[in-house]
């Protein structure tokens, strides 16, 4: 079992969620791919994206609806200073997931995190359990619990 799937169940245990993450035989690397794989609407996929501070430099996390896209103003104003892209490298090294498989719990350093109000209307949704093939189900307000993510309007 890759470190990166066994980071995500630990978080999901320790956070006291007996959930199962499934390995899907295709890619769930991008919210259509997921969205198919998973059986569900592309909206109840938890992208998780990441966006570095330019005065800070720290990565902050953006769970979005699968059918939506971060407004960078908005996600800025939340953030409290100016954000940039966070590179392929920028995001393996803080998270220790590869894009295309970021889970939004199991971080190698907490990050701090909001979530896309639509996905708190789904009675559960799907997120990357850390690999491009591993997605959990899981209840919104388990994942707000988990991440600490603050519920938030930042999409487009």
């Amino acid at each position: 079992m890759s470190k990166s799937l066994e980071r995500v169940r630990g978080a999901l245990a320790a956070a006291g969620l007996d959930l199962r993450v499934i390995e899907m035989s295709e890619s769930t690397r991008t919210a259509a791919e997921a969205a198919a794989a998973a059986g569900c609407e592309i909206d109840q996929i938890a992208k998780s994206i990441l966006f570095r501070g330019e005065t800070s430099g720290a990565l902050r996390l953006f769970i979005t609806a699968g059918g939506n896209r971060v407004d960078p103003a908005r996600a800025a104003a939340l953030a409290g200073e100016p954000l940039g892209k966070a590179d392929a490298a920028e995001v393996r090294a803080v998270t220790g997931f590869a894009i295309g498989g970021v889970a939004p719990v199991g971080s190698l350093v907490p990050l701090r995190s909001w979530i896309d109000l639509r996905l708190m209307e789904f009675g559960h949704v799907w997120a990357a359990a850390g690999t491009p093939n591993h997605i959990f189900r899981i209840a919104p307000d388990d994942l707000v619990r988990v991440t600490g993510a603050e519920p938030a309007a930042f999409v487009a």
